[in-house]
């Protein structure tokens, strides 16, 4: 295989199936421009070599030529001195040297022919090279992408949505339970120590302060003349307020003593 048949073939490569083989494409797609590369270099020193061998050509052909035209010089001379042998001698160089610049002729504009096919071919080699180059970034983002999608479908695969809630319930029911344990362990606290008795005490505390400040507010606002003076069964329904509070307090004394 020819160096422009194996350039041609690494152009023409299913590059999408070498990725899809491949454990590192980007290595492999950076390798296959390096081979391209190095092998348009040796084109291009063939291509030279190629023009090179033209040129001795043409400079051969134009020598071939212009000795020929010295000979007829030179037969002109010999004649012009009456030596007619030496210009027959001289007529048959020219005859030599211009059998030579037709056959350095010929070859020469098939050499050149060739080479000109060979310049073209290696200006669409470099053209592919290039093409080549630019289709490697893209082949490599979609197998970036393709890859991401690949992660995100295996990730999404094996954490299902049903998986997920349940996930979510159990955390939710545990914490759940966690709130209840505590709030029952600050019951049985309150239940079982001397704790108890002062909540109860506070809370009873709290029921008179909210009624003492009831009268205090209804008392302030009649001064003002806001409201008028209390009817008597207002301050016997106030009365009677005082009496529950204190009997209730009763209440919890007789709980208490029962309990010690």
């Amino acid at each position: 295989m020819g160096l422009f048949d194996r350039l041609a073939s690494l152009v023409k490569s299913n590059i999408n199936d070498l990725i899809s083989s491949a454990e590192n494409p980007e290595k492999m797609l950076n390798q296959i421009i390096v081979d391209m590369r190095d092998q348009l270099v040796k084109a291009k020193q063939q291509v030279a070599a190629a023009i090179a061998d033209e040129k001795r050509l043409r400079d051969q052909a134009d020598s071939e030529l212009k000795q020929s035209q010295d000979w007829e010089q030179k037969a002109m001379l010999a004649i012009q001195q009456g030596r007619d042998d030496l210009a027959k001698q001289a007529l048959v160089r020219q005859t030599e040297h211009i059998a030579h610049h037709q056959q350095l002729e010929a070859t020469w504009q098939s050499h050149q022919f060739e080479t000109e096919k060979l310049k073209t071919s290696l200006h669409d080699l470099n053209d592919k090279i290039e093409e080549a180059k630019r289709k490697k970034n893209l082949l490599l983002a979609r197998q970036r992408r393709a890859q991401a999608q690949q992660r995100i479908q295996e990730t999404m695969s094996g954490l299902s949505e049903k998986s997920a809630f349940e996930a979510f319930a159990r955390m939710e029911e545990k914490i759940e339970q966690n709130e209840r344990m505590l709030k029952a362990s600050s019951e049985i606290d309150q239940e079982f120590s001397g704790d108890r008795l002062q909540h109860d005490f506070k809370q009873l505390e709290r029921t008179a302060g909210a009624v003492s400040a009831d009268n205090q507010l209804l008392a302030l606002k009649q001064k003002m003349g806001l409201l008028p003076s209390a009817p008597p069964v207002e301050k016997r329904q106030l009365n009677a307020g005082a009496r529950q509070a204190e009997d209730a307090h009763a209440e919890i004394e007789d709980e208490h003593d029962e309990k010690a």
